[in-house]
């Protein structure tokens, strides 16, 4: 007889309810020995639900996501406090449910209700949580969650603003280069993301911070001892600056001794992947019109030096865009004169 009376599936807002309720539960915590056995039971359940989330949200192998259920499961999550909840929660829960909680956060930043990204006002609204996922690079077990559950917020602009203008922006530096490769290279994923992704509030962050940002990341990065933080910065900063969104701050890189200095030690570099990318941004100080004095005697200087470098300059491949630039330059500094030069009649 019992099997006539199916109990009614459960609706994906029942789903996020429940789950809120076993998160609840979880973060209550217990230190009663005679409650650690329903204790267990409960989190396995929390952890079911949770897979159960991401398979309504991602679909599985019988079936697609449907647009329906995904939007009321969205909107239910972001009505009270799950997701700051589940953030909480994260490290009471095992390495899988950690990772089915990462993609469910992940889709969540991307579901529209209503064609709203819901998500955005709700992280607008509790804008502190990325001060715990921003955190997390200090703790080896929730970094590589943390982390990917922050640049996908940094999908919205308000989130992406918030951590620039933090605390945790100057403590990237230092993640970048910890000394575990997978968390050092995922603090280095986000941190290209807040400096690529939202163009305009990247350029009002580059102009406001200009002397600390660019004096850390001269000094922790650019010249680091550690060859892969050397090539991953000069690769990111070829993208900041050849960014037209970034040209004022472009011209004042190009304007200083300093940075052509360190440019020029990188494309002496024995890695042919650092001279090339070095070269992305050593271009940029050749093609200024209006150098500095002091830029122009350091190029004069160098001139024969530098032109006898680019003569055996070369991409793995035939690039013809690349050659075009490297004539271009060779060029511009051939052409250099002392300053003195110029100004005697």
């Amino acid at each position: 007889m019992k099997g006539l009376f199916k109990s009614k599936p459960r609706t994906p807002a029942d789903v996020v309810r429940q789950t809120r309720d076993l998160l609840l539960y979880a973060q209550r915590g217990s230190t009663s020995d005679s409650r650690e056995s329903k204790r267990e039971e409960k989190v396995l359940e929390l952890c079911k639900n949770i897979r159960e989330l991401k398979s309504i949200l991602y679909g599985n192998s019988e079936s697609e996501p449907v647009a329906e259920a995904c939007a009321q499961l969205t909107q239910e999550f972001f009505k009270e406090n799950t997701l700051r909840l589940l953030i909480l929660c994260l490290p009471k829960l095992n390495l899988e449910a950690r990772k089915d909680a990462t993609q469910v956060v992940a889709n969540l930043q991307r579901q529209q209700v209503h064609s709203r990204l819901i998500a955005s006002d709700y992280l607008e609204a509790n804008i502190d949580l990325m001060d715990i996922l921003a955190e997390g690079y200090e703790d080896t077990d929730m970094a590589l969650h943390y982390g990917a559950m922050l640049r996908e917020c940094i999908r919205h602009q308000i989130v992406a603003r918030y951590v620039l203008e933090s605390k945790h922006m100057k403590k990237f530096f230092d993640y970048i280069q910890l000394p575990n490769f997978d968390i050092a290279a995922d603090a280095a994923a986000t941190f290209k993301e807040l400096l690529t992704r939202h163009k305009s509030t990247v350029a009002e962050f580059l102009s406001k911070n200009y002397g600390w940002f660019f004096a850390e990341y001269n000094s922790k990065l650019l010249e680091s001892a550690n060859y892969i933080t050397r090539r991953q910065a000069i690769k990111l900063l070829g993208d900041i600056l050849l960014d037209r969104s970034n040209s004022a701050t472009m011209t004042r890189y190009v304007s200083s001794r300093d940075n052509l200095r360190i440019l020029m030690n990188l494309l002496r570099e024995s890695s042919k992947s650092i001279q090339i990318e070095a070269f992305h941004v050593f271009k940029l100080f050749a093609a200024n019109q209006n150098k500095p004095p002091d830029i122009i005697s350091i190029l004069v200087a160098n001139k024969s030096k530098l032109i006898r470098l680019f003569a055996d300059f070369k991409t793995d491949k035939e690039n013809a865009e690349f050659e075009a630039d490297k004539a271009q330059v060779v060029k511009e500094i051939a052409s250099l004169e002392p300053v003195e030069s110029r100004d005697s009649p």
